[in-house]
């Protein structure tokens, strides 16, 4: 395992269908934005609008560069449905080497700023 990888990061995102949750993944694969999305069914509990809403989601955790999550939120932002969409980014403290060889491969290279 390599310490301290800085170069990559877990994004989170919940989606209302695993639909929804496959075309967005696979559009974010394909904009090369992210190496793959890992896409599971859960249950939320949350306050929304006042009220407390209690329903079925998809999460999908994303696995990208973490000099790209800024163009993933944006890009995640304009393609959801949700008004307010969780995008969550974690920083990946530790991948193995091939691993992290290969979401950099996988993945284009940031903007230039």
């Amino acid at each position: 395992m390599e310490p301290a990888v800085d170069q990559l990061a877990d994004v989170t995102v919940t989606t209302a269908t695993r639909a929804e949750a496959e075309t967005l993944t696979r559009q974010l694969v394909d904009d090369r934005l992210v190496a793959c999305g890992n896409i599971a069914a859960v249950h939320s509990i949350y306050r929304w609008e006042g009220d407390v809403a209690d329903e079925p989601e998809t999460l999908v955790v994303l696995h990208t560069r973490a000099s790209l999550v800024p163009d993933l939120i944006e890009r995640v932002t304009v393609l959801h449905p949700y008004d307010e969409p969780q995008i969550v980014a974690i920083p990946v403290l530790a991948a193995a080497p091939g691993y992290h060889a290969w979401v950099l491969e996988s993945t284009r290279e940031p903007r230039a700023t």
